[in-house]
């Protein structure tokens, strides 16, 4: 197939730069997070240890809180900086480093009636914002299971009771109490519908970013559309000339033409030269039927026999053959744009094939016409696999890819789709989808 070169513009923005941006903007949103939460653990090992920083008993404590600053300073200057993608069994490695890490200082420092202990709750809104569900409950878990632990394991170093509690004491631990339901009500709320509302956000973005590509998309095609027109408009008149020319020439004699085989030839120009009218009269007539956006009932049998017949006369010596599996009365909302895209499709498979190309056309699902065109040729080269949606591929052979383009707007805006693969065993496949409108003999 011919070799492809993909030019650095795109219709959209990279789906894999927005996700790379994304999840670094959240890695270094998480690392501003880990230094509020540092700050709060001195603040916290001084108001349970007392007023003197030099009064602090824990070392471990101390050694702990200024590694958790050297890896904010290594993640923020070397991390970010490289191109390994930031997944999400990464940010969830991060969000276990820092609830693991508040748990230690919590178990030291006045256990879950230390109030900093909340700060499980921040993280845990955290991960419902930046991970799939499944990782958000695996943490959602993780945090209520420790809180849970502080209640009835009583973790915290020196906090044993003798004799029995005063009223103010046993007020106090239901209060206690209290906080943990509240805890686990809000990690469940927060698990729930903090997950909910993040994937509802991401549907949206990601329906606005495919409605921006289609409007890309259709001024593209506006402005194909009106180079096409004018192109039609200036080709009329030389045509017309030509034909006339031609017919004057076809009228002589063949010892004023010097042989039969000029008039055979000059025969053949006439019949191109009322291609050429024949197709700007279907652009001109296409036209007017997008300004009243009307598109035609076709029957399935009438379609495949119109691109047929191009291809028959187009390509006399092509060995093309085609599987017909759908009934007589199967119809499809069609225009020449429809039929064109096929036929463009058909044609990049007989240039590229080696010998044979096969089309296999048949309603598989109810509602469903499956076309699927393979050759024999070597394959589809990446850069058009990863290309689809783009307007220009610049190709050897002078092409520019402008018909695969037009194919594949036309084939999306009738609800149909495309996809293109290469085969284990040699050459390519390409399958296109189209919707069929509901009859009654269904």
């Amino acid at each position: 197939m011919l070799s492809v070169n993909v030019n650095n513009s795109k219709s959209a923005p990279d789906e894999r730069g927005v996700r790379k941006k994304s999840a670094g903007l959240g890695l270094t949103r998480l690392m501003f997070l880990r230094l509020f939460m540092i700050f709060a653990s001195f603040l916290s090992l001084a108001l349970f240890s007392g007023a003197s920083p030099t009064n602090i008993p824990f070392p471990l404590i101390v050694f702990l809180l200024l590694g958790m600053v050297f890896s904010v300073v290594f993640i923020l200057a070397w991390r970010l900086d490289r191109n390994w993608p930031i997944t999400h069994n990464e940010l969830l490695f991060h969000l276990l480093i820092d609830a693991g890490f508040l748990v230690i200082v919590v178990a030291y420092e006045g256990g879950f009636s230390n109030p900093l202990i909340s700060y499980l709750l921040v993280l845990l809104a955290v991960s419902a914002t930046l991970l799939p569900k499944m990782y958000v409950y695996s943490f959602s878990v993780f945090c209520i299971t420790f809180y849970t632990a502080f209640l009835l394991l009583d973790l915290t170093p020196g906090n044993e009771m003798s004799g029995p509690m005063t009223a103010r004491q046993m007020n106090f631990q239901v209060h206690l109490q209290g906080m943990w339901v509240i805890f686990v009500v809000s990690a469940i709320l927060i698990t729930v519908f903090v997950t909910r509302m993040a994937e509802t956000i991401k549907v949206r973005e990601s329906n606005l970013a495919e409605a921006r590509e289609t409007e890309i998309r259709n001024e593209q095609l506006i402005g194909i559309g009106t180079l096409a027109a004018g192109t039609a408009h200036a080709l009329g008149t030389p045509l017309s000339t030509m034909s006339v020319l031609l017919s004057e020439l076809d009228k002589q004699g063949s010892d004023q033409l010097g042989s039969d085989r000029n008039k055979q030839d000059i025969s053949i120009l006439r019949d191109q030269v009322a291609s050429c009218k024949n197709s700007i009269n279907q652009l001109t007539d296409h036209y007017h039927k997008e300004k009243t956006s009307q598109h035609g009932k076709i029957l399935v049998s009438s379609f495949v026999q119109n691109v047929r017949n191009y291809l028959t006369n187009v390509h006399p010596f092509a060995d093309l053959s085609f599987e017909l599996r759908f009934y007589d009365y199967h119809e499809i909302n069609s225009d020449p744009s429809l039929e064109h895209g096929l036929i463009n499709i058909i044609e990049n498979a007989i240039k590229a094939s080696r010998k044979k190309v096969s089309v296999r056309i048949a309603s598989e699902k109810k509602s469903v016409l499956t076309l699927r065109i393979r050759d024999d040729g070597p394959g589809i080269p990446s850069e058009i696999l990863e290309g689809m949606g783009e307007p220009f591929l610049t190709m050897q052979g002078g092409g520019m890819g402008l018909g695969l383009f037009l194919a594949n707007a036309s084939i999306q805006r009738f609800g149909g789709t495309i996809m293109m693969e290469n085969l284990k065993d040699g050459g390519a496949l390409t399958t296109i989808q189209l919707p069929l409108l509901e009859n009654r003999s269904d």
